[in-house]
């Protein structure tokens, strides 16, 4: 559903551009609401709310027994944030979610199927240069014909 990725800056009211693209998407799958929260590799997660809505249930569905369970609930619930495009396509980011994935200004935005990552440009840049020699790699290991 998303793919590609997409550079942008915040603007001086810490608001990005959604891509046009992914706007399109959103519109044609009657999609106007979408949720943010913290991501792995200090990214973050852009979820429409049908996509939010199975994660929802397959993190509420963990044992809150285990301590692993409550542990990641309470840092990927606490961390989410609903949001709406406004008439540009822009979208504010909480403080608290820019500074965990230590956004200042440049961002890199992209498609990872059925959600979008938004990256400081440091961040994923060197996240790219330390994988980008493993891709075989992990094609050989995960993919099985």
């Amino acid at each position: 559903m998303f793919y590609g990725e997409y550079e942008h800056t915040l603007d001086n009211k810490g608001r990005i551009i959604i891509p046009a693209k992914f706007r399109e998407i959103f519109k044609e799958n009657f999609a106007e609401k979408f949720y943010i929260t913290r991501g792995l590799d200090q990214c973050l997660f852009v979820f429409t709310e049908a996509t939010w809505k199975t994660q929802e249930k397959k993190f509420r569905d963990m044992p809150f027994t285990r301590g692993e369970s409550r542990h990641f609930n309470r840092l990927f619930f606490s961390g989410a944030v609903d949001v709406v495009c406004d008439k540009q396509g822009r979208i504010l980011i909480p403080d608290y979610l820019k500074t965990y994935a230590l956004i200042q200004e440049d961002v890199i935005i992209i498609g990872v199927s059925d959600r979008i990552e938004i990256w400081s440009k440091e961040k994923w840049q060197s996240f790219f240069d330390n994988n980008k020699g493993k891709f075989e790699e992990l094609a050989e290991k995960l993919i099985t014909e």
